[in-house]
């Protein structure tokens, strides 16, 4: 039977906010973690390439590559599945079943984050098929050192994404988005002035993700006791192994495709290319990481949010959540991507000279990140709807499409061969799941206040562009756009303010400032 749809009450017996009000006011932590995020990635990248240069570069991001892939993909989907349904059984069970959830979330992925930590420890094979730039035993020796702190990153993450499924971004923005950035930079900077090595600077990538899993745990204890389980009843509905799982597999081979697709460039270039290709193409990809940080802090907020909507039937306002955040998102990205796409050069001069080969590759995934931008959170709306399977035939096809195009493409046109089968990658998964939750879930996505975004955007980027058209792609341009678009962004954004749902966002930012 379905829970009548009365207003959620808090412990303090005050009513819930809205979804749309609780996107909002997680959206702001997801956009402070994103933008510490950014600029310490920023800060990081150019510290390990200003020491070590494009090709010692291109080296470390390898191996950082070959660990995100497999910790995403020891994760197993679990940090998702714990995402889903640690907020359903808040709302349904007063959360008796997430001591289960935990256990049945944990363990498989610590058993499989070890096993895959095995080979890169034990087995000279993977590392110097992986780095045969690098003399064989300075590749040993860097795999083997990201092999060790595999399980514990892995675990950690998984932890995370509990803590997500209690409402709060919180923990995952502290520990994710600026411990481990702020840390990783401040070990970096020593060492790359005092101990430059591509050793000593994988370490400084490393150690905060020992930090970041002992963080976790605490920050976990922390949600659990803030909401202790009303009695000692068994659970009215408990979550399954065989449901939990049925959900989380499907998703777990979805993550891999998805991280992959980030990072798959690099393992290519290094192997059909150069490690300085490789080092580049590190770069553009932070560059576009960046960009995407509105995006990302909605998608923390909006998840659990649309979960728990779903969860009491109130499709009416988890609809209503995807077309307001997808406004938001485009509001704030869609002009960040064109200005980047008017002065690549210029943005990837940060990083030092030889990365501006890499101009038309921005370009080109600044350009297919807009299509990412403008369907919003569509893959979020799939999961969270429990349609795991169908996010997995999304991402599957989109790898498909990126590996294809990145063996034919990369060793003709190198970086901007892996940027296009990128490009092609986004822009296919993107528009398959806007048309699956259009079609199969009702979920729409343009109205009035997403038109006014969309040309807010544009008229925006038109004034910025103005920058590049008066001095051409170099830094006072890049100066004049940025003054310019920042002016008429302004007067846009007050003119339509209310289609927009501005007033929710600066009414959550005064209640914090309060």
């Amino acid at each position: 039977m379905t829970a009548p749809a009365a207003p959620a009450t808090a412990r303090s017996g005050a009513p819930a906010p809205s979804g749309v009000a609780a996107a909002a006011r997680g959206g702001w932590w997801g956009m402070a973690g994103s933008l510490a995020n950014a600029v310490f990635s920023f800060l990081l990248v150019g510290l390990i390439t200003r020491a070590v240069g494009a090709s010692g570069a291109g080296a470390v991001f390898t191996g950082v590559a070959l660990f995100t892939i497999l910790s995403n993909t020891c994760k197993l989907g679990a940090d998702t599945g714990l995402v889903r349904f640690v907020p359903r059984d808040l709302a349904v069970d007063d959360g008796r079943s997430v001591g289960a959830l935990l256990r049945t979330a944990v363990l498989p992925a610590a058993l499989a984050s070890t096993a895959a930590a095995v080979p890169l420890v034990l087995s000279p094979a993977v590392a110097t098929a992986l780095l045969p730039d690098l003399p064989p035993a300075d590749a040993v020796a860097l795999v083997r050192l990201f092999g060790l702190f595999l399980p514990a990153a892995t675990v950690g993450m998984i932890l995370l994404g509990a803590t997500r499924g209690y409402g709060t971004v919180v923990p995952f923005v502290g520990v994710e988005q600026i411990g481990k950035p702020v840390l990783r930079v401040l070990i970096a900077l020593p060492l790359a002035f005092l101990a430059p090595g591509l050793l000593s600077l994988a370490a400084a990538w490393l150690l905060p993700a020992l930090a970041g899993f002992f963080a976790a745990w605490v920050t976990l204890r922390r949600c659990r006791a803030r909401r202790p389980v009303p009695d000692r009843d068994a659970p009215r509905a408990p979550v399954s192994w065989r449901a939990f799982w049925g959900f989380a597999a499907p998703r777990a081979v979805s993550s891999v495709f998805d991280i992959s697709a980030v990072w798959v460039g690099v393992l290519l270039l290094s192997a059909l290319a150069t490690a300085d290709e490789a080092g580049v193409y590190t770069a553009i990809g932070r560059v576009v990481t960046a960009c995407t940080l509105v995006q990302l802090a909605v998608r923390l907020s909006v998840a659990p949010e649309v979960s728990r909507l779903l969860a009491v039937d109130d499709l009416t306002e988890a609809r209503h959540l995807h077309r307001v955040s997808t406004g938001w998102i485009v509001l704030f990205s869609w002009p960040l991507f064109l200005l980047v796409a008017g002065f690549p050069r210029t943005v990837l001069s940060v990083f030092g000279p030889e990365f501006a080969v890499g101009a038309s590759a921005l370009a080109v995934l600044c350009a297919a990140s807009m299509v990412n931008v403008a369907v919003g959170n569509a893959q979020t709306v799939l999961l969270m709807a429990g349609r795991s399977s169908w996010h997995l035939a999304v991402t599957a096809v989109a790898f498909t499409v990126q590996l294809t195009v990145g063996l034919l493409a990369v060793p003709a046109w190198g970086v901007l061969g892996a940027a296009v089968s990128w490009g092609a990658a986004i822009v296919v998964e993107n528009l398959a799941a806007a048309v699956l939750i259009r079609r199969r879930l009702g979920f729409t996505t343009v109205d009035g206040g997403y038109t006014n975004a969309v040309v807010i955007a544009l008229v925006v980027s038109v004034a910025a562009g103005t920058g590049r058209m008066a001095a051409g792609d170099t830094p006072s341009g890049l100066a004049v756009g940025m003054v310019l678009g920042m002016c008429v962004f302004a007067t846009t954004l007050w003119r339509y303010r209310t289609s927009l749902r501005v007033s929710e966002l600066v009414g959550v930012l005064r209640r914090r400032a309060a």
